[in-house]
């Protein structure tokens, strides 16, 4: 079992390439295969979720190969297999996508029911609600979901709740749908928009992606297409907290910096250095004492869920009293445990994490609950007085790509041990 050990308080220094998205990717390689033809998808991020879903594509009957590391060649002319139960498609989340993917090209789905990280109550009703809508039948065996239709068409949709990846399925769906859907509410996320826009390139005819009102002609078939995936928020961001909580002097390169606007907003809040360039961000210590401050988790393009862990570990250090509210996730606050085994002051009361800033955390050994939980553990144990150890590391490398050798470059004292 692979574990990471981190000696902290060094001030990280230098510039990180930003990886290519992964709530992307993730999107985008399922609905590859709805072309009857070859997709090379760009910028990957080498990652353990892709790499599951290179397994499982290969399974289906598709012919998926490496160009590089980071470019992936799909070759979907001979699948027609719709049955996805192997065991690759229960360690991740985003399986789902299969569903709409297979869906719309073969009418037809059978996808084992989705793993990856357990932080409350994720189900995938409205995107079987969003199916239905479109005409297909929904049945449930056991930990199976099958979907079929003798035919698409298109409807209007209203999503009960801003959901992501119900927004992106239902729009893989209805693009070979027959006639027009409309997707009301939905999510504005930039993957959201980024497998919009490779949909679009394949053939397909959606407007509206990037706002909460998404409008989709279906059409008949769906061609191949090249394309480049959009740098990843998250982990952007997560080097940004990383500058901040060690008061260091980073650029985080290859981004796009609308993308985090939320997120530098609160670091100035904070009195940390951003300066923001075409496609880069600087974030630095300003010699100013850092402050506590509110943040609510919101849909894009308010606060992401994805870098509350990592906001917390920034907040413990900071002087005063600050809350952070969840409005996404009922229970993502299950890594408040490990950062108080650091020293970290924090009160959950339901959906709200009260933190009450300390002058440093102490390292220990703690584990990673979930991805972004994981990420929030670095970012503690380069803050932290003396050794942290984080467990449980598989978490971490299901999204980010050579995280310990990115913040070995920074000047992190940062290892990978077996254990």
């Amino acid at each position: 079992m692979d574990k990471l050990v981190i000696k902290g308080q060094n001030r990280l220094k230098g510039e990180v390439i930003i990886s290519g998205a992964k709530n992307a990717a993730v999107a985008i390689i399922p609905a590859a295969i709805m072309a009857d033809d070859v997709c090379i998808i760009e910028n990957l991020p080498y990652i353990e979720d892709v790499k599951c879903l290179f397994a499982t594509l290969n399974k289906l009957g598709a012919k998926c190969e490496y160009i590089d590391k980071h470019t992936l060649r799909i070759d979907s002319r001979n699948l027609e297999n719709v049955s996805v139960t192997f065991e690759e498609v229960r360690k991740m989340r985003a399986s789902y996508y299969l569903l709409g993917a297979l869906l719309a090209r073969f009418k037809s789905a059978e996808v084992a029911m989705p793993g990856g990280c357990n932080f409350g109550t994720r189900p995938i009703d409205l995107h079987l609600s969003g199916f239905a809508s479109l005409g297909a039948e929904v049945e449930m065996k056991g930990e199976v979901v099958k979907v079929s239709a003798q035919s698409l068409k298109g409807a209007s949709i209203y999503m009960d709740t801003v959901s992501v990846g119900a927004t992106i399925n239902i729009m893989l769906a209805a693009s070979m749908a027959e006639g027009v859907t409309t997707i009301e509410n939905a999510a504005r996320e930039p993957h959201v928009v980024d497998a919009a826009n490779f949909l679009n390139m394949m053939g397909a005819n959606i407007k509206g992606a990037g706002t909460d009102v998404i409008r989709i002609t279906g059409v008949e078939k769906l061609h191949g297409a090249q394309y480049t995936i959009i740098p990843d928020q998250i982990e952007a961001g997560t080097y940004m907290i990383a500058a901040a909580v060690t008061k260091g002097d980073v650029v985080v390169k290859n981004i796009i910096p609308t993308h985090m606007d939320s997120l530098s907003a609160k670091l100035l809040e904070i009195g940390v250095g951003v300066e923001e360039g075409d496609d880069y961000i600087r974030v630095f210590y300003d010699d100013k004492e850092y402050k506590g401050v509110n943040v609510r988790t919101m849909a894009y393009p308010g606060f992401p869920t994805d870098m509350q862990p990592q906001m917390a570990v920034l907040l413990s250090v900071c002087k005063g009293k600050s809350v952070i509210t969840e409005n996404v996730w009922d229970k993502r606050y299950q890594y408040t445990d490990e950062l108080k085994r650091l020293g970290a002051k924090i009160n959950v009361e339901g959906r709200m994490a009260i933190i009450e800033g300390v002058e440093s955390l102490t390292g220990t050994d703690v584990d990673a609950t979930d991805l972004r939980a994981g990420a929030a553990m670095i970012l503690a144990g380069l803050c932290a007085r003396g050794e942290t150890v984080v467990g449980e590391v598989k978490y971490i490398d299901r999204g980010y790509e050579e995280v310990e050798n990115k913040f070995g470059l920074l000047g992190a004292d940062i290892k990978r041990v077996s254990m």
